[in-house]
């Protein structure tokens, strides 16, 4: 039976790469997204016309009910899980913190925050040999804003990543002995949509000179990291953050 993948925010951006990837390193792919139905649905045709299997399921990680939901949908269509990559996570519009509205605080951690640790919660219910599980691996997607704080920014942003570094290291010491490796990778600059909901569509590129390589990354790139994390390749790796980012 193929290992099964679960990958939150996987209709689009380093999601969508991973999932590809993922699938052609021989997982079912499980995504989820909340409301770009049709990007989606690209991605599991895409898969499927390789040969593989692939789910999508709609669903918002900042919303408890609609997790459960969506776990649940992936036990049923798929199979019990083997691997998650805690992608989706939200940006907002560039601003200081004494612009910042509880209400934008409030939902940056509800989704980056919460959300990776109820997703990553119902993993572990699932993979940990504790619960009758047979191991498994979780990804979680930071940011090298976690690092430089993104002052001037969203700081609020480099905040909920620095809570998944936290969890990473944390969950990891855990589970580890109940067959479970976490780990987490730092994407820096990257060639994404992200920028754009952030009202920034050039950002990474009109910030490619700070990074040492003097370019921004593609999501490809950061979904090699990802899937190396999921593989037996990666058997003795748990508990680390990779920063992909350039050297920045």
């Amino acid at each position: 039976m193929d290992p099964i993948v679960l990958i939150t925010g996987g209709g689009r951006g380093i999601g969508a790469a991973t999932a590809l990837l993922a699938a052609r390193r021989g997982f079912a792919v499980a995504l989820s997204y909340v409301s770009n139905a049709q990007a989606a649905q690209e991605v599991v045709r895409r898969i499927e016309a390789e040969g593989g299997r692939a789910l999508a399921v709609q669903a918002d990680v900042g919303n408890e009910a609609q997790v459960l939901a969506m776990f649940r949908e992936v036990d049923d269509k798929l199979g019990r899980l083997s691997a998650l990559v805690n992608n989706a996570g939200v940006v907002d519009v560039q601003a200081r913190l004494d612009e910042m509205s509880v209400a934008r605080l409030e939902r940056m951690m509800r989704v980056n925050v919460v959300g990776s640790f109820v997703c990553a919660r119902e993993a572990v219910r699932r993979m940990s040999t504790r619960h009758g599980g047979a191991g498994g691996v979780i990804v979680n997607l930071s940011s090298a804003a976690a690092r430089l704080g993104s002052p001037d920014q969203y700081i609020d942003y480099a905040a909920s990543k620095g809570a998944i570094d936290t969890l990473t290291i944390g969950l990891a010491k855990e589970v580890a002995e109940e067959g479970i490796r976490v780990n987490g990778v730092r994407p820096g600059l990257i060639d994404t949509e992200i920028h754009a909901s952030g009202g920034m569509p050039q950002r990474a590129f009109e910030l490619a000179h700070t990074v040492p390589m003097k370019r921004v990354g593609s999501a490809q790139e950061i979904a090699n990291a990802i899937v190396w994390l999921l593989s037996p390749e990666a058997s003795y790796v748990t508990g680390a953050s990779i920063d992909v980012s350039g050297g920045r």
